[in-house]
């Protein structure tokens, strides 16, 4: 028997950044949901129902008094497997803590038993305004998802906190809740945390470099998965696919394994938790060749390579007392050992409390957006981590992190 695909209600609520629902409803039909669009009136003001239609295939309406039989207000949260209201304006935040039923989409609020995620979008005045943040807490402790929002450009002129997190970021917390109702818990509230992400590049001339195939998408989702926990983040991004940078999550670059280096030894002091996911480069060129080195008939000449300092090792040297260092290591299995063998003797070499082991290869951990493997810790535990989001396995990360932190240790 097919399975059915998950059913998600897209509310929408009326503001600016409801232009921005579209794409979100296009990510998620096109990865397999079902998805019912529940605008509100306001909300159609900026984006109209025919569009919704064309991208879900679905009736699009805004009361409760239409199509009455089929009791639409009760049913469609009964039947939902996910809501998310993206964007969720102060006025929609503010009508849900208060329980109010007075359109289609605040109704099914109040009968949807499943996960609730709501993407805040407003300006940063309404974000920080303590009746916003009253009601925030009120849903939050209701179970309900409340994501921070992005800063940057909101309309006119104005910058700052309350901006839509990008549609990409939220259908992949979408799916990270369908995969797992409870991976986003407000347990990393007061500390603060440093990811690294992506893959260094080893220049050798002023064209070509010396590099490797990662991403970046599992350290980007380990940030997001730990600011959406309530963590303050530092993120040392390295070179990835061209990922947006995930909603409240301050961004340092870093291009070679030595500006990575002394980006993540800065970021580190003081934090409560470092997570060195980065693919950083074993070697560099001795020298850098000033010019683009020339195709000639003759061979070229040997490259020499010395050794890059082993960052992870370095943290952990000099890590401070309660904090949590957390390593990752890209192994592959030989005629001798299988890769889960060789991430248990570099667990022991490098001395770090976490070290996450991805078997790589054959399409597996590179360039993908899933991602599996095993845990181990430093006490001896192993969990294995089975195939799923990046922003799964990034959740079981964080679990893993939260229960060994010093709870003295975190802010007020």
């Amino acid at each position: 028997m097919t399975a059915l695909p998950p059913r998600v209600l897209l509310g929408v609520a009326g503001g600016i950044a409801a232009y921005k629902s579209a794409e979100l409803l296009r990510r998620l039909t096109e990865s397999g949901h079902a998805v019912r669009v529940l605008p509100t009136a306001s909300a159609l003001e900026f984006v109209g129902a025919a569009t919704f239609e064309a991208l879900s295939g679905q009736p699009v309406h805004t009361g409760v008094f239409t199509d009455v039989p089929a009791v639409p207000h009760v049913k469609l949260g009964q039947e939902a497997d996910l809501v998310v209201v993206a964007p969720a304006t102060a006025d929609l935040m503010a009508r849900a803590a208060q329980g109010r039923a007075d359109d289609l989409l605040t109704a099914s609020l109040l009968t949807a038993r499943c996960p609730v995620l709501f993407a805040p979008a407003m300006h940063t005045e309404m974000w920080e305004h303590p009746a916003t943040r009253a009601n925030v807490e009120t849903l939050r402790s209701r179970g309900v998802v409340v994501l921070e929002p992005a800063s940057g450009r909101l309309t006119g002129k104005d910058t700052g906190p309350g901006r839509l997190p990008d549609p990409a970021e939220i259908a992949d917390l979408a799916r990270l809740l369908l995969e797992r109702p409870d991976a986003l818990p407000r347990d990393l509230t007061g500390r603060r945390v440093v990811v690294s992400a992506g893959g260094t590049r080893e220049a050798l001339d002023p064209v070509r470099y010396l590099g490797n195939r990662s991403s970046g998408r599992q350290g980007y989702a380990l940030a997001r998965v730990a600011a959406q926990r309530g963590a303050s983040v530092t993120l040392v991004s390295a070179h990835t696919a061209d990922l947006p940078a995930p909603a409240a999550v301050e961004v340092v670059h870093a291009g070679s394994a030595a500006e990575l280096r002394e980006a993540m030894h800065a970021a580190a002091n003081g934090a409560d938790a470092v997570v060195m996911a980065a693919a950083v480069a074993d070697f560099r060129p001795v020298s850098l060749v000033e010019h683009k080195i020339k195709k000639t008939a003759a061979e070229p000449e040997p490259l020499h390579l010395a050794k890059n300092a082993d960052i992870l090792v370095e943290l952990v040297g000099a890590r401070e007392p309660g904090q949590v260092v957390v390593g990752f290591a890209a192994e592959t299995g030989d005629a001798d050992h299988d890769a889960l063998h060789y991430g248990r003797e570099k667990l022991a070499r490098k001395g770090c409390d976490l070290l996450v082991v991805n078997a790589v290869g054959d399409g597996k951990a590179f360039e993908t957006p899933d991602n599996a493997g095993w845990l181990l810790g430093a006490d001896g535990g192993e969990t294995v981590l089975a195939m799923g989001s990046k922003g799964l396995l990034a959740s079981h990360v964080w679990d893993a992190v939260a229960v060994r932190l010093d709870p003295r240790h975190a802010d007020t």
